[in-house]
């Protein structure tokens, strides 16, 4: 992975691809897909993301104030699946189970998921309590981020360089996900 210019960070889910949302808190670490994050501005870096609040993943969230925002590929799409369809609340061993192997964020303690091919850290903005209510939005500040260079470089992505198992992968709801397609060259 390759250090991402902050002002770039929006890029890595502008496409909207779906997410790995991971968070940890008093050593408790969970992971959950996600297919509602997008990007909110450059400079500084901002993020949505909808977190159920019923979930082992909004609790730690909640709890600690920090998250990451990983982009699973193609090649990861049945741990996506796995992890999207398992509960940390009922299942304590679920990225055991689902097979994630992950590191701890340097900056906020969050795991990010080995394999992904882009990962972001994030800080929960104080703003969210009062955006958050009775809905599940969390808006958050990117505070690094890190792309796989077979894919990403000079700031944009590049899949039509890579293996089509490092395409990023996107949910169109019932389980279905289709890989980003082909570029299409400009006018």
């Amino acid at each position: 992975m390759q250090a991402v210019e902050l002002p770039h960070a929006y890029r890595l889910i502008n496409h909207g691809p779906t997410v790995l949302v991971g968070s940890a808190h008093a050593g408790r670490v969970n992971v959950m897909a996600a297919a509602w994050a997008m990007p909110l501005d450059f400079d500084t870096p901002k993020v949505a993301v909808v977190v159920d609040k019923a979930t082992l993943t909004r609790q730690l969230i909640d709890a600690s104030g920090v998250l990451s925002l990983n982009v699973p590929c193609v090649a990861q799409a049945a741990l996506t699946r796995a992890v999207g369809g398992e509960s940390g609340l009922e299942h304590p061993d679920k990225l055991a189970r689902c097979g994630v192997e992950w590191s701890t964020g340097a900056l906020t303690s969050a795991p990010l998921v080995q394999g992904c091919i882009a990962q972001m850290e994030c800080r929960v903005l104080p703003a969210t309590a009062y955006v958050a209510g009775p809905h599940d939005l969390i808006l958050a500040e990117v505070l690094a981020a890190w792309a796989d260079p077979q894919v990403f470089a000079n700031g944009r992505w590049q899949f039509e360089r890579a293996a089509p198992a490092l395409r990023s992968l996107h949910h169109v709801a019932g389980g279905h996900f289709y890989a980003i397609g082909e570029v299409i060259a400009p006018a």
